[in-house]
Order: structure tokens, then sequence, then C-alpha cells
């Protein structure tokens, strides 16, 4: 199967492709056969999309956080490509959830663009990768722990690394690198609430975020 992606193919368009393609499910095999000759920040984008967006995806946290362990591993080994186990490359995502999801993706990644462009050549080398990968690795690690508010935020984090790969955009990454920190003190103070107050204490504090973004008093 031919690569979706190329030269004149934008990140936001990869995904309106993949929407487009004549299958039932995606499976990883077909998304890894379309993201084009860069793997890593494509995958990485395209896989964290459902678990960064206020979409419900239920069940694909999880998952999908082994793969990004595993993506994220292989950044810091220096491999050229990524490789996923036939296992996973058998994984299946439903079209109506593909749609719903990567339709939205496409379109912040519009926006998106209009800022997103190759800068700081730092992230292309192997320190740059490796830099990254041990980020991606904690980020999932925080995905896979089953505590709330744990998917979102590192997801984000992901999806920017993703980005910023793709783009050979330094910048990006290091913005995505400092949201990384501070997502790593969030979750221990996360941490902290479920061990001294409990998940009512967690839960107070989602309600508190969520009326300060929404502009509640």
């Amino acid at each position: 199967m031919s690569s979706l992606e190329s030269p004149h193919h934008s990140l936001s368009q990869v995904l309106r492709d993949l929407v487009e393609l004549p299958v039932e499910k995606l499976s990883l095999r077909i998304m890894t056969e379309n993201v084009g000759d860069k793997g890593f920040g494509l995958l990485l984008a395209v896989l964290s999309l459902p678990s960064a967006l206020p979409i419900p995806a239920t069940g694909y946290s999880t998952p999908f956080g082994i793969l990004f362990v595993l993506l994220g591993a292989q950044l810091i080994a220096g491999r050229p490509s990524p490789w996923l186990p036939e296992r996973a490359l058998k994984l299946q995502v439903s079209k109506k959830l593909v749609a719903k999801v990567f339709t939205v993706g496409a379109k912040l990644l519009s926006i998106a663009e209009k800022f997103v462009r190759p800068r700081m050549r730092w992230i292309t080398s192997l320190g740059g990768h490796r830099l990254l990968g041990f980020v991606v690795v904690f980020m999932a690690s925080l995905m896979i722990l089953p505590i709330p508010m744990t998917n979102t935020f590192p997801a984000t984090i992901i999806f920017f690394i993703g980005i910023s790969l793709s783009e050979d955009d330094g910048l990006a990454a290091i913005i995505a690198f400092i949201g990384g920190i501070l997502s790593a003190f969030f979750y221990c103070y996360v941490i902290y609430l479920l061990f001294t107050v409990g998940i009512d204490g967690v839960i107070e504090l989602k309600d508190w975020i969520k009326d300060t973004l929404l502009g509640r008093s």
C-alpha cells in the first residue's frame, strides 16, 4: 500500500486521507503503512488523538499508552524507523471513532500547521530523539496509571511531540518538553491528593479545573 504522507501532504491531510480509506475498521497495520517516512512523529500524533481530544474513546488509553512506551524506547535507542509487534499491528479502531476523532484532529492541525515549521533542527539529532523519547515514555506511563485525569494531558504532550518530529520543529518540541515537566508536577500533586485526601480530593480538583476553564465562578 502506498504512503499517504508526501512532501505535498500536511498532517491534517494525512488524517483526512486515513478517514477516507475504504475499510470498515482501521487497523494499526494500515496506519503504519500509510504514515510515510516520518513514522515516529505521525504515529505518535495519530495514536494520541483519541485520548488527547475531549471525545469519548474509552478503552484506548491503556493499550495506546503501552505502544507509546514502546515507541519512546525506540526513540531512545536511536532506531531510524518505528517497529511494532504483530499483535499490536492487528489492533483495530472502529471507523466511526476514527471519523469522529480524526475529523476534529484535522481541523485542529490545520490551525497548528500555520505556526509549525522546520526550525531549530536539533530535534533531528540522536540526542534530540532520545530526549523526546524519555518524555514520551514518561507521559505514556502516566496514561497507563489507573488514576483520574491521567489521559488527556499526557496524550496532548505526546501529540505535540509527534507534530514536532513530523515537521522537524525544535521549538514545538521545546514547548512540548516544558509541558511535560509541568504535567509531571501536576500528577505528583494528584498522587499526593490520592494518598492524603483520597479520590474525593482528585474529583474536587478535576471539577475546579473544569469550572476554571469554562469561566464558572
